[in-house]
């Protein structure tokens, strides 16, 4: 089984999937699009400071296993990737209505 495929940082899906239908009112316990963005940013933040630091271990002789620094690595790339992905969709969202008529 390959980790990389384990997407587990960013729950957007299994969180969508547990709330109503869009467009129909949000229950009060539910969290903002504002929440869950935050909570996604700082998910890579950290890939990316694990990341780094599985590195700089490797490098400094302190870590020694090389397959868990490459993983860290890898994963914080595909976490990143993804959020690049996502800020590219929602700019293009918001590009799209701001081009419709009223």
């Amino acid at each position: 089984m390959d980790p990389l495929l384990n997407l587990s940082q960013i729950n957007a899906h299994k969180l969508l999937s547990q709330n109503e239908a869009p467009g129909s009112p949000a229950s009060p316990d539910a969290p903002s699009f504002r929440d869950l963005f935050q909570k996604a940013l700082q998910e890579v933040n950290t890939d990316e400071q694990a990341a780094e630091r599985e590195a700089r271990n490797l490098m400094t002789g302190q870590g020694t296993d090389m397959h868990s620094a490459i993983l860290a690595v890898q994963k914080a790339e595909v976490s990143f990737n993804t959020m690049m992905a996502v800020r590219s969709k929602l700019i293009e969202a918001y590009r799209e209505v701001m081009r419709m008529q009223m």
